[in-house]
């Protein structure tokens, strides 16, 4: 059946029509399997034509929980909504993105490519309701990854574009005409006023990148932090890929300073509230306890003796066992609770296992 016609539930993942418009989130996960060319669509079309919904060789996963799912999707493969007064927020069901109007405009948080034009449709939408401008005055870049800032470049140079000040080193290094150089730039605070509304803009230390900043709106209620909490499901594969980990687990910490009710974490269909950073806080703690008792607990003799010479076996079957040990019980304890739980876990029990390791010195032997 086709994606584009597929019927059923808009919120699961890929079982509804809108399922179309988080292709390119996908491809850019798969490597770009997705988008191939032709020759390299010809070379996998085997595998393709065999990786059906009921092959017994593609594992089973517990359900996604309901309470992990966002809204229905629009035919146009969108959702907008209000979070309090003017503040709005669109999502794909994998990306997020939030705007403010103002009486001078609109201001944009984040401009995701696979949204892509539904950001101005949302947009459009919500002005048209309310009689207020539909026009994009300011883009507030939250860092600099590609998958949250790729349709950046679709709201045209007439728009101030601001950023922490590594954001645009980061930018000017990559060269990508589709995520634009931000005009402003702020090193630790930046209070931005457009159309009598305040916006908090903070760099806090580094976490899932080197300028992922806190976006606060204080007359809103709602704290945006992407990527470090997704609302409702555990991180994305090897802790999100955090570029600190140790500052990414101190990020909860720091968003929670904040007053707020109301959190955009940039990714999957729903927004949060402190009890699901409370729960995400409470979940990698759980793992680190779990590789904490692992560098305790396992012994790495008979991987050692086994693989004789090849140190690289061993290690890589010890540590693979040690993430098993820390995950299990945190699988268990959160299969149900947060989304993907048994999918990604043990690849999260690795990336803190190392954390645990190499920058908290716990499990280090020293040769008498």
């Amino acid at each position: 059946m086709s994606l584009l016609n597929t019927p059923g539930d808009r919120r699961s993942f890929l079982t509804r029509s809108a399922t179309v418009a988080a292709v390119p989130a996908l491809s850019a996960v798969a490597g770009g399997v997705l988008t191939a060319t032709p020759a390299a669509a010809a070379a996998t079309s085997t595998a393709t034509k065999t990786a059906t919904a009921d092959d017994p060789t593609l594992p089973d996963y517990a359900p996604v929980p309901q309470s992990a799912l966002g809204p229905a999707l629009n035919a146009q493969g969108y959702y907008v909504g209000r979070i309090q007064r003017n503040l709005y927020w669109v999502t794909d069901s994998t990306y997020q993105a939030a705007f403010l109007t103002t009486k001078d405009g609109v201001v944009l948080f984040d401009a995701p490519p696979t949204i892509g034009g539904n950001l101005q449709r949302a947009i459009d939408e919500i002005a048209s309701a309310n009689g207020v401008s539909n026009k994009v005055t300011h883009i507030v870049y939250s860092h600099h990854h590609a998958d949250h800032l790729g349709a950046s470049s679709l709201f045209g140079k007439n728009v101030t574009r601001i950023a922490h000040a590594e954001t645009r080193a980061q930018l000017k290094r990559d060269n990508d005409p589709t995520r634009p150089l931000p005009d402003e730039t702020f090193e630790h605070h930046r209070t931005l006023r457009v159309g009598g509304e305040r916006i908090e803009l903070a760099f806090l230390g580094t976490n899932h990148t080197p300028d992922n900043i806190y976006i606060h709106f204080p007359d809103h209620d709602t704290l945006m932090l992407v990527d470090i909490n997704l609302p409702g499901w555990v991180p994305f594969q090897n802790f999100n890929l955090n570029e600190d980990v140790l500052g990414s687990i101190a990020a909860p910490d720091k968003a929670l300073a904040y007053p707020w009710k109301h959190f955009i974490g940039g990714h999957i269909g729903r927004l949060g509230d402190r009890q699901d950073m409370l729960v995400y806080k409470q979940y990698i703690a759980d793992i680190i306890d779990g590789v904490k008792a692992a560098l305790a607990t396992i012994d790495p003799t008979p991987f050692f003796v086994k693989y004789g010479d090849n140190a690289w076996a061993a290690v890589k079957e010890y540590q693979a066992a040690q993430c098993r040990y820390a995950a299990a019980p945190v699988v268990k304890k959160y299969t149900g609770v947060l989304a993907a739980a048994d999918v990604y876990t043990e690849s999260h029990a690795f990336v803190l296992l190392e954390a645990v390791r190499l920058s908290l010195g716990i499990g280090s032997q020293v040769h008498p």
